[in-house]
């Protein structure tokens, strides 16, 4: 197991440059799926979700040639297989997305239920649903999702819950079956909008991506491209809110205000200046931050993703804060962790209720999920003395060169291998 070690007494100061979105690459990497030929995608985080993603991929016979920092070229002429279920696919939350793009092109697929971090229950019967929808039969059996049809047929669909997932899913599906597709409810989020801007670079036709409602036409054959990812603004928005922990003084590179302004928002609210300049912003603090009310929802509002690290901020802030987190249930098994480094946060269903403390203990806390992970390390930052989390491939799993971007905001950092 390996271990972060953070030196607390930190401020953050300097400059940062914002890796290419996590949630927008693991879609389009399995959405080139969907094309013959070469497609070259830049601006790939390196990341753990990517490294066991792209041998996902080359278990169906793609050909990655990764030799260039943060690019992905996929040959996707020769796929071998439909089948997705080796143990590197069975970590990762995006495997379902494998359904969506094999179903699309080969008409069938089958890939081992979606891992990634445990945060509650997050079916996918609305995937399903789409699938039907569209012609296709599903059967779930012995820890497998198997899809299949003879043909796919545009349809009306509307989800019953607004799912990014679902909504990806179901649009790799339309992308190239027969007719319209038109797709209501759906998601909104910048790495949906990323993922349509990259079929219809394919090829595709989809419009309406960033809106309630999708429209796909169905065409014949998608051929490989060059595609740029979007910047990623879950890092972005904590490192942002380590600078507001620290008092710090940082510019965040390379990101895309648009997509941040939920967050930019929020802690301008508790008191941060910040100042955007095309794509970068400087952020930092010239007084005392101020609690403040939260509550999580699907995009444009406050990212759930962004949960644990705004309650990071929160218990350092004199007086009573409260977040409702709307989106995803059991997101606050963190809270405990938290809690051994001293702060003090009470939940009650789906409302933290935290209050400010003075500072925080260094102590051994353990990550149980991505974002918890970020909210340790953002604590640590601060906490007296050393603060040791466990489970740091939790933080791998979505957050680039961790350890080098916090040194060089002017963090005493370091990662040993602790023995089981």
């Amino acid at each position: 197991m390996e271990q972060l070690i953070i030196k607390g007494g930190v401020v953050l100061e300097g400059e940062v440059k914002i890796s290419g979105a996590k949630n927008a690459a693991v879609a389009i990497l399995p959405a080139a799926l969907l094309a013959s030929g070469t497609s070259c995608i830049s601006n790939v985080p390196d990341i753990m979700d990517i490294k066991n993603l792209i041998e996902g991929l080359k278990s169906l016979g793609v050909s990655c040639d990764t030799t260039v920092e943060n690019e992905i070229k996929m040959d996707c002429t020769n796929i071998a297989t439909q089948k997705a279920v080796n143990e590197h696919v069975k970590k990762i939350r995006a495997s379902y997305y494998f359904l969506g793009a094999l179903l699309g092109r080969f008409k069938k697929a089958e890939v081992t239920m979606p891992g990634g971090c445990s945060i509650g229950d997050r079916p996918i019967d609305q995937h399903i649903k789409g699938f039907k929808a569209l012609g296709a039969t599903v059967k779930l059996e012995h820890g497998l999702i198997k899809v299949e049809a003879e043909k796919l047929v545009g349809t009306n669909i509307y989800l019953d819950v607004i799912s990014v997932g679902a909504t990806i899913n179901i649009m790799l599906a339309a992308t190239l079956a027969e007719g319209k597709t038109v797709l209501e409810n759906c998601a909104k989020e910048p790495h949906v909008v990323d993922v349509a801007n990259f079929l219809n670079k394919l090829g595709a036709n989809i419009k309406g991506a960033g809106t309630d409602t999708i429209k796909i036409v169905g065409v014949k054959e998608l051929k490989g491209t060059d595609y740029s990812i979007i910047s990623d603004q879950i890092e972005a928005g904590t490192y942002m809110v380590g600078v507001a922990m620290t008092k710090g003084d940082v510019v965040i590179k390379n990101i895309i205000p648009k997509h941040l302004e939920s967050i930019t928002s929020k802690l301008r609210e508790v008191g941060c200046t910040i100042d955007i300049m095309g794509d970068s912003l400087r952020i930092h603090v010239e007084k005392e931050l101020i609690p403040c009310r939260v509550k999580t929802m699907s995009y444009p509002g406050f990212p759930t993703d962004m949960q644990p690290q705004i309650i990071s901020l929160l218990s350092v802030i004199k007086g009573t804060s409260q977040v409702n987190e709307t989106v995803w249930d059991s997101r606050f098994q963190y809270v405990a962790e938290l809690k051994r480094l001293g702060a003090k946060i009470s939940i009650q269903g789906s409302m933290a209720n935290v209050t400010g403390v003075d500072g925080l203990s260094g102590c051994e806390v353990t990550a149980t999920d991505l974002r918890a992970g970020a909210a340790l390390f953002l604590c640590g930052l601060i906490a007296d003395g050393e603060t040791k989390i466990n489970n740091a491939i939790y933080i791998d799993r979505g957050y680039e060169k961790i350890e080098e971007k916090l040194r060089g905001l002017g963090v005493d950092v370091r990662r040993v291998t602790k023995d089981e």
